[in-house]
């Protein structure tokens, strides 16, 4: 499980734990009952505090997206589809979101923003299609 901390974005540490927590889980990089990393282990990584892990853990378990099996850790819980489903939605709004913005930033009209997507699923789908080709 990779998480990186930024110190400069004004999230508290727990939150963005949490966020990219529900991000693995969510994209799949985590699968329903597996462990997450012990809280000294994880603490000792992220140059935290072990209670910074506890809190982001908590939170988590509170929102019922991991569990605590007693002195064996903390587990992924099992997802039903509709929760899964609104936290991706969820990331790819605040991915959208960046996105727009910065193109307007860089005077770009939403229909261009729509070409250049339509441009790179292309490319995308020819990728895919060649690497499904070849195995």
């Amino acid at each position: 499980m990779h998480i990186e901390i930024s110190l400069q974005d004004g999230v508290p540490i727990y939150r963005q734990i949490v966020r990219q927590v529900k991000y693995l889980i969510a994209s799949g990089q985590l699968d329903t009952d597996e462990e997450l990393p012990p809280i000294r282990t994880l603490a000792e990584q992220l140059t935290v505090t072990p209670n910074t892990i506890v809190k982001a853990y908590g939170q988590l378990e509170s929102e019922g997206i991991v569990y605590k099996r007693r002195g064996a850790g903390t587990y992924v819980a099992e997802f039903q589809s509709p929760l899964a489903r609104k936290e991706q939605k969820r990331i790819l709004t605040q991915r959208a979101d960046a996105l727009l913005a910065e193109a307007s930033q860089l005077n770009f009209t939403f229909e261009e923003v729509v070409d250049l997507l339509h441009s790179r699923q292309a490319v995308l789908d020819k990728a895919i299609s060649k690497e499904n080709s070849n195995a």
